[in-house]
């Protein structure tokens, strides 16, 4: 048996090296294609990766100039970076071009951007987009006696020579013997946009950069000349007038970061506030609650808090005011019929026999966001829609 197991194991000597042998002629058929294939694909993945983060790059730079159309307007189209950015060790090169999409309405603008990432060894990827952008447009607003985001409460012997709107009609107040001599709207007939707070802080913030700051009490009086404007107050503001009777003139935008208060005069020291065309703009509350005080000349007050706005109306019937709150209540209760328009969460109440009178406001010169027209300034932005984006 012993023998037999021997003879066995003698009959497959050689085998296993005849198949190691044919392993190694099949490997090295296999070996030089596959570390081909390998090196082919890692060189490939490399400029796979690299394009993605040109790619990338160049998506970068979209973005930059949109948030440069949005906060920094450039002066001048076409508008080229004065320096690449880097971006994914990439030299992004950024061109604006710019072109009136709507020149009927004047809303919004077309932007081209052509942003273009290139790599050191000079590969490059570029995003060509199309945008349109929207600015912030008060012009619905003017066209109306008073306009609202909430309700409107109308009191007493009232007469209004205009148009309303408010998004319901239904919440429309009416007491007895009050007039409309106009349409009442609602988001029904027409769509109207509120703007925000920031908005309007954003625009007339630009008129106040590095203006004076008349501290937190002003007394006019004291005031020599009696123009006041650009001013900016980092803080509350009163204003009174222990002197004889006066007139401020507003040269410029008077901007209140905290609260505006107009201070009722003793009776022998009335005072009359000149808008001149200008704007009073308050980041809080905005308070004129005397009869003493006399407002005159087209202009706007716009306050983001409530608005008690009881002056002496002393103006000629063509001037134009907007008096606005932007998130808060408007109570309007002057002396003397009301020209121009009231907007906010409107309170209204008037004398007896007194109106409020709707005018057009053109060539009032009015210093209110109007949307894109022939000045070079432009409003803020209130929307972006990208059009198109297309790898180049």
């Amino acid at each position: 048996m012993k023998a037999i197991m021997k003879a066995a194991r003698r009959g497959q000597d050689g085998n296993v090296l005849i198949m190691v042998l044919i392993l190694l002629v099949v490997g090295g058929l296999i070996l030089t294609p596959l570390l081909g294939l390998m090196s082919t694909g890692m060189v490939a993945g490399q400029v796979y990766e690299n394009k993605t983060d040109e790619l990338y790059a160049a998506d970068a730079g979209v973005e930059d100039a949109i948030w440069k159309i949005e906060n920094d307007v450039p002066d001048s189209y076409p508008y080229q970076y004065t320096e690449p950015l880097v971006v994914n060790d990439k030299n992004v090169t950024i061109t604006i071009f710019r072109e009136d999409l709507d020149p009927t309405c004047g809303e919004q603008l077309n932007y081209q951007i052509i942003s273009t990432a290139t790599s050191e060894d000079g590969s490059n990827t570029t995003i060509d987009t199309h945008l349109s952008v929207s600015y912030m447009d008060l012009s619905a607003f003017l066209e109306n006696a008073i306009v609202s985001d909430d309700t409107i409460w109308l009191k007493g012997d009232t007469a209004v020579n205009g148009d309303v709107w408010l998004p319901d009609e239904e919440d429309l107040r009416l007491d007895s013997h009050v007039t409309i001599n106009g349409t009442v709207k609602d988001e029904d007939d027409e769509s109207i946009v509120w703007p925000t707070a920031e908005q309007f802080s954003s625009y007339y913030m630009e008129d106040v950069e590095g203006a004076y700051d008349p501290g937190s009490f002003i007394d006019i009086k004291d005031l020599n000349p009696k123009n006041i404007g650009p001013w900016y107050r980092e803080g509350s503001l009163g204003v009174d007038n222990t002197g004889d009777p006066a007139t401020i003139v507003l040269e410029d935008t008077i901007y209140v970061v905290g609260n505006l208060d107009f201070i009722q005069p003793g009776a022998s020291h009335n005072y009359t506030i000149n808008l001149n065309g200008h704007t009073i703009f308050v980041a809080g509350e905005f308070t004129l609650a005397s009869s003493s005080v006399g407002i005159s000349g087209s202009g706007c007050i716009i306050a983001v808090g409530d608005v008690n706005f009881q002056p002496n109306i002393v103006g000629d019937e063509d001037d134009f005011v907007l008096v606005m709150s932007i998130t808060g209540e408007t109570f309007v209760h002057p002396s003397g019929d009301f020209t121009g328009c009231i907007a906010g969460d409107a309170h209204v109440q008037l004398q007896p026999g007194s109106t409020i009178n709707w005018i057009s406001p053109e060539g009032k010169g009015l210093d209110v966001p109007l949307g894109v027209g022939d000045d070079d300034r432009l409003p803020p932005v209130t929307g972006v829609r990208i059009v198109s984006w297309e790898i180049k």
